[in-house]
């Protein structure tokens, strides 16, 4: 482009003035956007410190800030649906310097919250960060040490499924399962996840669902027994564990954590962003320390993203409509 505006100025006459402005906006383009990032980047956290969404971000930003030379701030938000941290995000100036962490409950939230915005309108897809799918858990010295017990069981009396709070993944994942293997079986939330093993392990609930990473301790420990994962494959961290879908169910739950920005916010600032993110997940010491977490580090395009939540509303909103889960 520049050289064929200096073309034009070779045989500009009266255009002179016109190319040669045109020329300078171009000229100091450039360099403008070869320099992004020129100051600190904010990651807005739709969660409170600690859980996996927060310590995966916060490992990625961490290398991110060693890696290209500029600091990021890792900013928890937390809130029903997710709405305080959406709100920030759209609140700041869209300039590329803030970003918010989506998940598969970004996606459930469109269907059970009354959102101020549309997570698929309003926000530009960046990339995925992260994977991770659910594992069912039996009590370790109860009768049902796999999937087809559950089942057999299902058909002699109603199974009690337990998970946390209505509308979480666990809740939902649970609804679908009931719904997809037309399980004689009722679903029964809990506030905390100590609340649902406790109930496991004490016998009133015959299976738990809950990540891998809430659960690990406990299950190194072998008071529960992980029978089934809800991924479309095996997990790494659990590869002796058969998917759902071995048991010959049409069923699957994989969990996600992303990088979104506000709608409007520069392409470059998108693109850099991406390019980032997808060298730092493959770092092998990143990928090792996501697996510990029992979560899987892989980036995607901004594509294969919006894609993905698009999806899982569709998903997602059909389960909540089928259990009559009420709009909150």
């Amino acid at each position: 482009m520049i050289r064929s505006i200096a073309r034009s100025l070779a045989r500009a006459g009266r255009g002179a003035a016109y190319c040669m402005a045109l020329l300078a906006g171009v000229l100091a383009a450039a360099p403008a956007l070869a320099r992004y990032p020129e100051q600190p980047i904010r990651f807005i956290i739709p969660f409170g410190p600690g859980g996996l969404a927060d310590i995966s971000m916060r490992l990625v930003a961490q290398k991110m800030g060693e890696r290209y030379g500029e600091k990021i701030i890792v900013e928890n938000r937390p809130g029903a649906g997710g709405i305080v941290a959406g709100t920030a995000t759209l609140n700041a100036a869209h300039d590329g310097y803030t970003f918010i962490a989506f998940s598969n409950g970004t996606a459930i939230s469109k269907s059970l919250f009354k959102l101020p915005y549309d997570p698929v309108k309003d926000f530009t897809p960046v990339s995925t960060v992260a994977y991770f799918d659910l594992i069912l858990l039996t009590k370790a010295d109860g009768p049902l040490h796999t999937l087809a017990d559950v089942l057999a069981q299902a058909k002699k009396r109603p199974i009690v499924l337990g998970t946390i709070n209505p509308g979480s993944t666990q809740n939902l994942s649970a609804e679908l399962f009931k719904s997809t293997s037309g399980l004689n079986a009722s679903v029964i939330p809990f506030k905390t996840t100590a609340d649902v093993v406790t109930a496991l392990i004490r016998g009133d609930v015959d299976v738990a669902f809950e990540s891998y990473a809430a659960v690990k301790g406990i299950v190194d420990a072998g008071k529960v027994t992980p029978i089934a994962t809800t991924g479309t494959q095996r997990s790494a961290w659990l590869p002796k564990v058969p998917t759902v879908r071995e048991s010959g169910l049409d069923y699957d739950v994989t969990g996600w954590n992303a990088i979104f920005a506000a709608k409007g916010v520069p392409d470059e600032a998108v693109k850099v962003m991406n390019a980032q993110l997808n060298e730092v997940l493959r770092m092998p010491d990143v990928k090792q320390r996501f697996l510990d977490l029992g979560t899987e580090a892989k980036g995607s395009t901004p594509e294969e993203m919006g894609a993905i939540l698009r999806t899982d509303i569709d998903k997602w909103g059909k389960v909540i409509q089928q259990a009559g889960i009420q709009r909150q």
